[in-house]
């Protein structure tokens, strides 16, 4: 039986985890930082579109995407751990 309690909406900041639990497009997964869903965007029940900002494993975005994803396939993650940066010697 479906759960028909409705998901809390992504907010900007939060990241996430998609994998081909959200879309076979992820065959590689991907981490995410949430712009905003856009909801203006009419969908399929059970999917949404977001904006946001894909992460590399430093955490850092490395591209701005659209997203068309299915909302119980969305895995809230932790920000990915930065490592600190050491000062280079110049000269």
């Amino acid at each position: 039986m479906p759960d028909d309690k409705p998901e809390k909406p992504l907010k900007a900041g939060d990241v996430i985890h998609l994998t081909t639990a959200a879309s076979v497009q992820f065959l590689r997964p991907i981490f995410v930082r949430v712009i905003r869903e856009l909801p203006e965007r009419h969908t399929y029940h059970g999917w949404v579109w977001i904006e946001g900002y894909q992460l590399n494993a430093a955490g850092d975005a490395v591209a701005h995407r659209e997203l068309y994803v299915r909302r119980a396939g969305v895995r809230m993650q932790a920000l990915p751990t930065r490592r600190p940066r050491r000062p280079v010697r110049v000269g």
